[in-house]
């Protein structure tokens, strides 16, 4: 292909931009956006590999604006059929000068009828082509070597539908455009509307000819000329070339010709043609995109506050404390009452959770914290399913998140973003979260070391007043017998056994009180460390369903933003092809 250098970029640089823009919004871009970008990108692909010496020029125009008796004079022959009354271009005619080879473009761009002026001369030296003499006048597209190819359009008007598709289609295929009005028609609404106002991105590849002047007085000729160049001005093409041109007597010919001599000896408006679709195109992708806007802080907090509501969270930390202290108790508490709390059931194996779950390649030693194991391999809760309220809240949080993270975003996108998070109405949510709570360490397998300092010290307690009450037991015994009873030893004025029984069942209470309220405090900070843990297996399926498809979503609008922006970028070009044509027009008039 031929990479031509247009300002700062290439055609073939826009082109990829254009299609990156076109990737990254796919399934975004409206269906009308993405079919032009296609047609855009196929377009300039054939152009490009087909012909970079031939410029494709097309004269388009209503019923009787004289395009075909126009493209006579230019050719210097007569070769297209005149008809002041009624259409006679019921097909595109092209008319080839130059020496390189033309008819894969011509094939390419469905043109049929073909003359090429590079036919050599017979007898007086006179140019002829398919037995047509020329003209008189001076023979005007003869002798150049630049490729040049004029096309006579059907008319856009014309009553025959296949004929108007036929100038559409080639309007959209060719290099430069040719708008050729008459005094009557210049200002139909029709051309206006249908056709000129859609060319705002191809001002530089169109030029519109007066035909038909030497019908004015020069105060008319004026006067049309002056409200013409408003009504295009009004269609947004201010400042493209408007010539005064008479086909009949040759007035205005020579500028015209100049003017595309000087565009197919730049061989810049086949390149410029595809620049103006791929900027239009840009543009309409980067109307779909908006503008761009600070990136919004969503919510992601209360996100993730409304998921674990939902997921049970406060109801497994306070499953968490419950545990903790009854495995507290247990471990430390005063011995002869110890056994009972063994017939309370365990808060965290009714909800199938414990120092079993979520285990980690450090075994029953590891701390607290979200799992590694893979979500598969988890066995669910027993967390009671969330309640209407809860699922209300988790829908209303994923949806705000959704509509923060994407403030700003055009509508398209937006709906996007909500429906990437469309898993938050579903039970998906909902199972994503009970394994991610089944697979979190709530509790650490490992006991406080206090717990079994305590336990011994118990222990110890307990024995002293069972020795207390033992030896109490033997004294009383003795004294039941009528046997002599030795005193026993006093500590102060208490006896040894009576202090020891009675101290043992005091120290041990107080003990045990001491001991609950010390568990108490480990159990609401074991809570606080599952709530905390909880939360981040909570906040990584946040993560995964709902902020990761959002960000996806703005990562491609960004994407698509930015390449769009480049595909459309202005020329920085020191003369357009309209200040060319201008140009090229004040030298033939010269």
């Amino acid at each position: 292909m031929v990479a031509a250098a247009v300002g700062e970029l290439t055609v073939l640089e826009r082109l990829e931009a254009l299609g990156r823009a076109t990737h990254a919004g796919e399934g975004v871009l409206s269906a009308e956006v993405m079919e032009r970008a296609a047609g855009v990108e196929a377009r300039a692909g054939h152009r490009l590999r087909l012909s970079a010496d031939h410029t494709v020029v097309a004269l388009a125009g209503s019923t009787g604006s004289g395009k075909s008796s126009l493209l006579n004079a230019l050719a210097g022959r007569p070769l297209a059929e005149v008809d002041v009354l009624r259409p006679t271009t019921s097909e595109a005619m092209a008319v080839v000068r130059g020496t390189e080879e033309s008819g894969p473009l011509l094939d390419w761009l469905g043109v049929r009828r073909r003359h090429n002026l590079a036919e050599p001369a017979v007898g007086d030296g006179t140019p002829v082509l398919d037995g047509i003499p020329a003209l008189d006048r001076t023979p005007a597209l003869d002798g150049a070597e630049d490729g040049l190819i004029l096309l006579d359009l059907p008319d856009h008007d014309s009553v025959r539908t296949e004929h108007r598709l036929e100038a559409e289609r080639l309007v959209a295929l060719v290099d430069l455009m040719v708008w050729v009005v008459d005094p009557q028609k210049y200002a139909d609404a029709a051309l206006h509307e249908r056709y000129l106002r859609g060319l705002t991105a191809h001002r530089d590849v169109v030029l519109v000819v007066l035909n038909q002047v030497d019908r004015l007085t020069p105060a008319e000729l004026s006067a049309c000329h002056r409200d013409l160049e408003r009504l295009l001005a009004q269609d947004g093409l201010a400042g493209v070339p408007v010539l005064d041109v008479s086909a009949r007597t040759g007035d205005g010919v020579d500028a015209l010709r100049a003017a595309l001599d000087e565009a197919a000896r730049r061989r810049i408006a086949s390149r410029a043609r595809l620049e103006a679709d791929v900027i239009g195109t840009a543009q309409q992708i980067q109307q779909q995109c908006g503008s761009p806007t600070p990136a919004a802080r969503a919510p992601r907090s209360e996100l993730v506050d409304a998921l674990a509501e939902s997921a049970g969270v406060p109801r497994v930390a306070e499953a968490v404390r419950s545990a903790r202290a009854l495995h507290a108790h247990q471990a430390t508490g005063w011995p002869p009452t110890r056994w009972l709390s063994r017939l309370r059931a365990d808060p965290l194996r009714r909800l199938h959770l414990g120092a079993g779950s979520g285990t980690r390649s450090s075994g029953a030693a590891a701390a607290p914290g979200p799992a590694t194991r893979h979500a598969d391999e988890l066995i669910r809760t027993s967390v009671p399913r969330p309640g209407p309220a809860e699922l209300a809240r988790a829908r209303a949080a994923v949806r705000a998140y959704a509509d923060a993270a994407t403030a700003g975003a055009p509508d398209a996108w937006v709906l996007v973003g909500r429906s990437r998070t469309q898993v938050g109405e579903q039970r998906d949510l909902h199972d994503a979260l009970d394994r991610a709570v089944a697979g979190t360490r709530v509790i650490s397998a490992r006991r406080p070391l206090w717990w079994s300092v305590v336990g011994t010290l118990q222990w110890l307690v307990l024995a002293g007043m069972v020795a207390g009450l033992l030896w109490l037991g033997v004294l009383a015994a003795l004294g039941a017998l009528r046997m002599p009873v030795p005193d026993p030893p006093t500590w102060g004025e208490l006896p040894v056994p009576t202090t020891a029984a009675v101290g043992g069942a005091v120290l041990g209470l107080l003990i045990a009180g001491v001991s609950r309220i010390a568990a108490g405090v480990g159990a609401r900070r074991q809570a606080r460390l599952a709530t905390a843990h909880l939360r981040e297996a909570v906040g990584l399926v946040a993560d995964r369903l709902v902020v990761a498809p959002v960000e996806e979503v703005l990562h491609r609008l960004r994407e698509c933003r930015a390449a769009a922006d480049r595909a459309a970028a202005p020329p920085r070009r020191a003369r357009g092809v309209g200040a060319l044509l201008s140009k090229g027009s004040k030298e033939g008039r010269r």
